[in-house]
C-alpha cells in the first residue's frame, strides 16, 4: 500500500500522518481488500476545500471532506471484485484508489462539535473517505445504516470509540 499525504495547511506531524495510515490500513483489511493500492490524501484548508466543493460538485461551501474515486465498481461486483478490473501501476503493481481532501478547519471544529479529539475526528474522514472510495454511499437510508455501522466497527476496531 502507498499513501500520499500532502498537508497544505495544518499541523503536519508524523503522528497524525500515522493516524491517517493506519485509517486507511484499518478500512482495507475490515473490507477484506488483498490487492495492492495506492491513494492520496491532501489536507488543506476550508477555503481551498470550498473552491474544489464548487468547482466539482456546484456547491459553494467548504464540506469536511471528498472523496475522488477512481476505481469503477461493476454492477453486481463490489470493491474486491472490481479492482481486478483496473490498471495497476507498472512501477508498482498497486492499483490506483483515488484521492481524498480533508478540511483541516472542519477537523479542529467537529473535534470541538462533537467532544472528541483531533485524532479522532481525522480517523474518522479518513475511514468515511476510504468507505467512498470502496463504493458505498449514503444517498438511501439503507445504504447510509450499511455504511454508517461499517465506520463505527473500523473506527471501533482502531480504539477511536466515540
Amino acid at each position: 500500500m502507498s499513501v500520499y499525504i500532502e498537508w497544505l495547511y495544518g499541523e503536519k506531524t508524523t503522528a497524525l500522518n500515522a493516524i491517517i495510515e493506519n485509517a486507511i490500513s484499518s478500512s482495507l483489511t475490515y473490507e477484506g481488500v488483498t490487492e495492492a493500492v495506492e491513494l492520496s490524501v491532501t489536507i488543506m484548508s476550508s477555503d481551498e476545500i470550498q473552491e474544489i466543493n464548487q468547482d466539482q460538485r456546484g456547491i459553494d461551501q467548504p464540506t469536511d471532506v471528498l472523496s475522488f474515486p477512481m476505481v469503477t465498481i461493476m454492477i453486481g461486483e463490489d470493491f474486491n471484485q472490481s479492482i481486478q478490473h483496473e490498471p495497476k501501476n507498472p512501477e508498482t503493481g498497486e492499483v490506483y484508489m483515488g484521492d481524498i481532501v480533508i478540511s483541516w478547519d472542519k477537523i479542529l471544529e467537529q473535534s470541538i462539535l462533537y467532544g472528541h479529539s483531533k485524532e479522532r475526528e481525522l480517523s474518522f474522514l479518513v475511514v468515511h473517505s476510504m468507505l467512498h472510495l470502496m463504493g458505498y454511499d449514503h444517498e438511501t437510508e439503507t445504504d447510509e445504516i450499511i455504511m454508517f455501522q461499517k465506520q463505527k466497527e473500523i473506527l471501533e476496531d482502531m480504539g477511536m470509540k466515540r
